[in-house]
């Protein structure tokens, strides 16, 4: 097999088109409201009646007829919200108390806000010179959405703005994507899991559990395969009981060393290469493609070993695919635009993506590099909460230039 490395552009769009291509074939199921918080929607949130349901005043105050602002009016009743009123159709020279969220009496076509009327023997004055327009601290009925319309569509996560959407339609349930399952394979000799124990050269199973993590948060279920040795009998075992995942993550093994056994295993299980490395740093060795399985494809990614390779490639490529899998419909990479805090050294002959922190105020994003002693310095990574995104070939990037940012 030859190798194709990519720029990261050219890399990310390849599995952006695969994304793409995955046939509409999730699994739906049925949570309640509350159960489905964070999940992505399989089937639409339909209006079951108009929004507002009725004309709804928008502040407290006074229901009357517009023109009537200059002249006293004689306050006939009260109206809260949550009750409608039973009595005649409000006539020329009257009033209504109103609160807020109540629906406009019969007759009267704008609100005038309490702050702005003096009422003395049941008379009610708008202050001088104040005036009123139809329609004023009033939103219409249907204004907001009318009844049959899709308030929410396929493939929308739910957060908290839309569980309270879907709950102002009565969804006490809602039918949401399954959540994809991704095998999660790290390999080597070096590596012991956290309960095991250990010698000076050897190095805790990190890359499973933070990958898991970055699994969770995009939607998907991660399973953490036990270590793969650095060995083709441990990693054939591996790999085979990955592929019955939606998703199969394999971690170190993919570079030219020795022992990087990933690739030779994955070409025995008639893998297919959409690219073996990207123009990238850190993360230049990622691997994408797709293994065939009785009922499809598992699509794979062969990330570095080193954890912020790991995470960085995570970010720019397998949370596409997996929020695709996931059911979501914006799957792209999220950049931000920031200015540099201070002068950072370019140079690279390709895209670095280096751990950062970025601080937003009132005058503007800002980003400041965060100092890091390499791919494999997971504390550094810790102290950043994105990637500054230096493009190929620039020399110097000086402080307030604007840069890209990864978030995460």
């Amino acid at each position: 097999m030859s190798e194709r490395i990519l720029t990261f552009e050219q890399a990310l769009e390849e599995v952006l088109a695969h994304a793409r291509s995955i046939a509409d074939v999730r699994r739906v199921e049925t949570v309640t409201l509350l159960e489905g918080a964070g999940r992505v929607l399989g089937a639409a949130i339909i209006a079951d009646r108009d929004q507002p349901p009725f004309d709804r005043a928008t502040r407290d105050g006074f229901a009357i007829r517009a023109g009537d602002v200059g002249e006293p009016l004689r306050v006939v009743g009260s109206l809260r919200a949550g009750e409608r009123w039973l009595g005649r159709a409000l006539a020329k020279g009257e009033a209504i108390e109103i609160m807020t969220g109540a629906p406009l009496p019969a007759g009267a076509d704008a609100v005038v806000m309490v702050e702005h009327t003096t009422v003395a023997d049941e008379l009610l004055r708008v202050e001088a010179g104040r005036s009123l327009r139809v329609g004023e601290n009033v939103v219409p009925r249907g204004a907001e959405t009318r009844a049959g319309d899709v308030v929410l569509p396929v493939g929308r996560v739910l957060s908290a703005a839309e569980i309270g959407v879907a709950a102002s339609c009565g969804m006490a349930a809602v039918q949401v994507f399954a959540r994809p399952t991704v095998a999660i394979v790290a390999t080597g000799d070096e590596l012991v899991e956290l309960d095991e124990p250990m010698s000076e050269v050897q190095i805790r199973n990190s890359n499973s559990y933070a990958l898991a993590a970055l699994v969770k948060a995009a939607g998907g279920v991660g399973e953490r395969l036990a270590i793969a040795r650095d060995t083709l009998g441990e990693l054939r075992a591996q790999v085979a009981e990955g592929r019955a995942a939606d998703l199969l993550l394999v971690t170190g093994g993919v570079s030219m060393g020795k022992y990087d056994l990933v690739e030779q295993v994955l070409r025995e299980f008639r893998a297919e290469f959409f690219f073996t490395g990207a123009l990238i740093q850190p993360g230049k060795p990622v691997v994408f493609g797709r293994l065939p399985k009785e009922n499809g494809w598992t699509y794979f990614f062969g990330l570095p070993g080193n954890p912020v390779s790991a995470q960085v490639c995570f970010h720019l490529f397998v949370a596409p695919m997996l929020r695709t899998l996931a059911g979501r419909t914006e799957i792209e990479p999220m950049f931000a635009e920031a200015r540099l805090s201070e002068d950072v050294k370019g140079g690279a002959k390709v895209t670095r993506f280096l751990p950062a922190e970025v601080a937003g105020g009132w005058d503007g994003v800002k980003v400041s590099v965060v100092g890091w002693q390499g791919s494999g310095d997971v504390v550094a990574n810790a102290r950043g909460n994105g990637y500054v995104v230096l493009p190929a070939g620039v020399e110097h990037f000086p402080a307030g230039l604007t840069v890209r940012v990864l978030l995460r």
